[in-house]
C-alpha cells in the first residue's frame, strides 16, 4: 500500500527497538526486493533528539539514498517526530509516510505535519511543519499494547472530544471501561475513537496548517504537561503530562472566568475513567513548570499563552487568536 501511495525508487522504513522487532521483517517484506532498507533507534522519548537526526541523515546518506527516496515512519509518536523531521530536512526535504503503532499516534501525532526533536531545554523545540504523504493505520497492531500505552492514547481522544465535539466527548468516556478491559481494543468503537479524532484534528489543521490562529487549540493541555513531561525528564508519558495538564488548564480557564462552570469537573472525571493522572507531580514545583512554560515555543512577547475550554466542545479566545494569556497568580494558585 505504501509503495502504491508513495512511489518511490528506494523507501527507508525508520522505526525503533520495540516496533522493529515484531514489524520490521514484515514491513519489509511488502516493498519489491531490494527497493527497502531499515534503520532503528532506540526506542523512548529520551531518543527523540538531534543527535540520532543526525545519525540517521548520516545513514541515509551513506546508504547512497537520494531525491528519490520516499521515509516510513513505523512506530509511535516518537518515531513519527524524528523520521519526519528527517524527511523533511535530507536533501531539503523528501516524502514520508507515518505508519503509526499506538492509539496516541493513531489518534494525533501521525496527523498534521509536526515533526522534531527535543532539547535539553524543552521538548519539540527544534522541527519543521512536513505532511505526510498518506497515513496508513491499522487498529490490529493495537492489540500488542499494554494498557497503559493505550490509556495514555486517550488522553488525547479525549481531548479532541473537549476541544470540538461534547457529543464524541461523552461517546468516549462512556465506552472507555469497555475499551480498557483485557480484549476490548477491537470492534467499532475503537475504530471510531481513531476516526472521529483524525476527523476532528485533520479538519483543523485544513483550516490553519501552520497554526497562526485556530490550530492553536490542539495545543489545549500541552503548555503545562510539555513542562511537566520534560522537567519528569520524559518518565511521564506524553499523554500522562498532557491528562495533567488538561486538568490543571481547565481549572485555571474556570478561576479565569473563561469557562462555564463544571468544565473542569467533567474533563477531569473523563481523565480519571481512563485512569490517567490528574495532579500536578510532587516532585516538581509549581514555579519550575512556570519557569519551563516562559521558554516554551508557544509563549509570545515573554507571555505564557494558552488554549483554554469555553465548555466541553468549544475553546475560548476567538477573539484573540485562539491564544490566551491569563493573570499569573491563577496559574501559580492552581500549580500550587
Amino acid at each position: 500500500m505504501v509503495s502504491e501511495a508513495a512511489p518511490a525508487y528506494r523507501y527507508v522504513i525508520i522505526t525503533d527497538s520495540n516496533v522493529g522487532a515484531i514489524y520490521g521483517r514484515k514491513a519489509l517484506a511488502t516493498f519489491p526486493t531490494r527497493s527497502a532498507g531499515m534503520l532503528m533507534i532506540p526506542a523512548g522519548e529520551a531518543h527523540k533528539t538531534r543527535e540520532t537526526w543526525s545519525r540517521l541523515t548520516d545513514d541515509l546518506l551513506k546508504l547512497g539514498m537520494g531525491r528519490d527516496t520516499t521515509i516510513v515512519a513505523l512506530g509511535g509518536g516518537v518515531v513519527g517526530d524524528l523520521a519526519g523531521f528527517v524527511a523533511a530536512t535530507f536533501m531539503r526535504g523528501v516524502p514520508v509516510v507515518q505508519v503509526p503503532t499506538t492509539l496516541l499516534a493513531m489518534v494525533d501525532a501521525s496527523i498534521g505535519g509536526k515533526t522534531g526533536v527535543d532539547h535539553p531545554l524543552g521538548k519539540n523545540l527544534v522541527g519543521a511543519f512536513h505532511n505526510p504523504t498518506s497515513v496508513f493505520s491499522d487498529p490490529e497492531v493495537l492489540a500488542t499494547l499494554d494498557v497503559n500505552s493505550l490509556r495514555t492514547g486517550f488522553a488525547e481522544a479525549i481531548k479532541s472530544g473537549a476541544i470540538a465535539d461534547s457529543g464524541y466527548f461523552e461517546f468516549v468516556v462512556g465506552e472507555l471501561p469497555k475499551l480498557l478491559m483485557p480484549g476490548g481494543i477491537v470492534g467499532d468503537s475503537i475504530s471510531r475513537v481513531i476516526v472521529r479524532s483524525i476527523e476532528i484534528k485533520a479538519e483543523i489543521v485544513r483550516r490553519d496548517e501552520r497554526e497562526q490562529g485556530l490550530r492553536k487549540v490542539l495545543n489545549f493541555g500541552h503548555t503545562i504537561g510539555h513542562a511537566i513531561e520534560h522537567l519528569s525528564g520524559y518518565s511521564l508519558a506524553h499523554g500522562e503530562a498532557v491528562s495533567i495538564g488538561m486538568a490543571l488548564e481547565s481549572d485555571i480557564a474556570e478561576r479565569a472566568g473563561l469557562a462555564e462552570a463544571g468544565t473542569s469537573a467533567a474533563i477531569r472525571d473523563a481523565l480519571v475513567v481512563a485512569g490517567l493522572p490528574v495532579g500536578r507531580p510532587e516532585a516538581i514545583s509549581g514555579e519550575k513548570i512556570l519557569d519551563a512554560m516562559r521558554g516554551d515555543k508557544k509563549a509570545r512577547g515573554g507571555q505564557i499563552e494558552y488554549a483554554l475550554p469555553r465548555c466541553i466542545g468549544a475553546m475560548a479566545g476567538s477573539e484573540s487568536g485562539w491564544a490566551v494569556t491569563v493573570d499569573e497568580d491563577i496559574v501559580r494558585e492552581v500549580l500550587t
